[in-house]
C-alpha cells in the first residue's frame, strides 16, 4: 500500500494525488500540514526532516520527500511507457515540461499571484505586484501554447508528468476572481484536464479554507 501524508488543499499533494489518480495507484492519504498539523512529530521528522509535506512512503520502502522526485518514482514505478518514456531521449523530453512546470511556471504563480490574492488580505495586496506577475506569467503560458497547438498535452498526444507538474496550476489560476489575459489554446487545454476524473477529484478542491 502506498501512503501519501498531506492534506488535499495544497497544491504539491494534488500534484503526487493527480498522478497517483491517473495511474490508478492503491494508496491511503493521511492529512497533515495546514490546520491537521502533525509535520512536527520525531515520526514524521524521521521520514522528511523538512517537515514538509508530501511525504510518501510505498510499502516498507524508504519515505520519499519532495513532490518532484515523488512524481518521477512513481512515474518510473507504475506508469506505462505513454506517461514516462523508457526511452532516456524521449523522456527527457518530457522531464523537461516537467521541470519547467515545476520550478519556473510554479515559482511564477504560487507566491506573486496564489499566496497574494487568496492567503493575503484585501488591504495588504500589491494590486500592481500582481499586475506585473500576471504578465509574466502570461508570458510562461505564451511557451506552452505553441506547444499545445501542436498536439492535445504538453508533450505529446498523450498525458505525461509534464502536464502534472503544469496543469494543476492551471484550476487556481482560472478560479482567482482576478483579470487575466487571453490565452484561447491554453484555456481549452485546462478546460480537457476537467474533464479527466483524476484531475476533477485531485486537483479541483476548494481552496476557500486558505483564504486570508
Amino acid at each position: 500500500m502506498l501512503n501519501i501524508w498531506g492534506r488535499n488543499t495544497s497544491s504539491n499533494v494534488q500534484a503526487v494525488m493527480w498522478t497517483v489518480g491517473e495511474l490508478g495507484i492503491a494508496h491511503r492519504r493521511h492529512d497533515a500540514g495546514g490546520k491537521f498539523g502533525g509535520t512536527d512529530t520525531p515520526e514524521f521528522r524521521a521520514m522528511n526532516p523538512n517537515g514538509l509535506i508530501p511525504v510518501i512512503r510505498d510499502g516498507d520502502d524508504e519515505p520519499i520527500f519532495e513532490s518532484g522526485a515523488i512524481c518521477r518514482y512513481l512515474a518510473a514505478r507504475y506508469g506505462n511507457d505513454s506517461f514516462w518514456l523508457a526511452d532516456p531521449v524521449a523522456r527527457a523530453q518530457v522531464d523537461k515540461w516537467a521541470e519547467w512546470g515545476k520550478v519556473t511556471a510554479a515559482a511564477a504563480f504560487t507566491m506573486p499571484i496564489f499566496w497574494v490574492m487568496v492567503r493575503t488580505p484585501a488591504e495588504k495586496r500589491d494590486l500592481a505586484a500582481v499586475s506585473r506577475a500576471i504578465a509574466s506569467f502570461d508570458r510562461l503560458l505564451g511557451i506552452a501554447a505553441p506547444e499545445l497547438e501542436k498536439h492535445a498535452f504538453l508533450a505529446g498526444e498523450s498525458l505525461t508528468l509534464a502536464d502534472i507538474m503544469f496543469g494543476h496550476l492551471l484550476y487556481r489560476y482560472y478560479t482567482i476572481d482576478m483579470e487575466r489575459p487571453s490565452r484561447p489554446v491554453v484555456e481549452a487545454y485546462y478546460d480537457a484536464l476537467t474533464r479527466r476524473p483524476a484531475f476533477a477529484e485531485h486537483v479541483m478542491v476548494s481552496y476557500e479554507e486558505l483564504k486570508a
